[in-house]
């Protein structure tokens, strides 16, 4: 398990690659590495969360699991007001995303920690959390992080989670309208879907 990208220490040999993208109509460069999600290029799951999340007249965001950090770089970017935690279980990833936040001229809105989940954020809210899942790591965890993301939503805060398809997308659906009073499907591509849960 030491080489997975959901390692808190990946072990594999560096392997250091750019990657350029266009997110939200801005023109963005990432460093990414060996042992870290989608480390050859921006996945096609993130890039549909990126492009769906609509942060209009929020503060606060959560990006978990922020990997080397597409997510929530594009998304400050996109929303110069916010301010964006980042946070990912692996140590290389987490480098990287501060790197990367530099880089795209958005480290004045991003904070990078390292956590296993909502470990290392105890009563903070949030007024969005965007999170490409970990499904490798099984139901389990991931239906644990839909719960613990409801305790970290401000009143009027939103989850946005992608899911492919052929991953389990309906059962994991069927588990947040479990857990939130308000369950969306925003947005299926290539068989993606985009998932937005709200208390209210």
């Amino acid at each position: 398990m030491s080489n997975h990208y959901y390692s808190s220490k990946p072990e594999s040999k560096h392997e250091i690659r750019e990657i350029k993208a266009q997110l939200r109509g801005n023109e963005l460069s990432f460093q990414s590495d060996a042992g870290v999600f989608s480390k050859k290029g921006i996945d096609f799951g993130s890039r549909l969360l990126i492009e769906s999340a609509q942060l209009t007249g929020h503060e606060h965001i959560l990006d978990l699991g922020c990997g080397y950090g597409p997510v929530g770089i594009a998304l400050a970017k996109a929303y110069p007001s916010v301010k964006v935690q980042m946070v990912d279980i692996n140590e290389r990833a987490t480098v990287l995303a501060k790197e990367n936040a530099r880089a795209n001229q958005v480290s004045n809105q991003i904070t990078v920690k390292v956590s296993d989940g909502f470990e290392q954020l105890k009563g903070q809210k949030f007024d969005a959390i965007l999170c490409n899942p970990p499904i490798r790591v099984g139901k389990t965890f991931v239906y644990q992080l839909f719960q613990q993301a409801r305790q970290h939503l401000s009143d009027s805060g939103a989850l946005w989670i992608v899911i492919r398809k052929q991953q389990g997308a309906a059962s994991a659906k069927e588990e947040l309208t479990r857990l939130y009073d308000h369950v969306e499907q925003v947005a299926q591509k290539k068989g993606y879907c985009i998932f937005l849960s709200k208390n209210n």
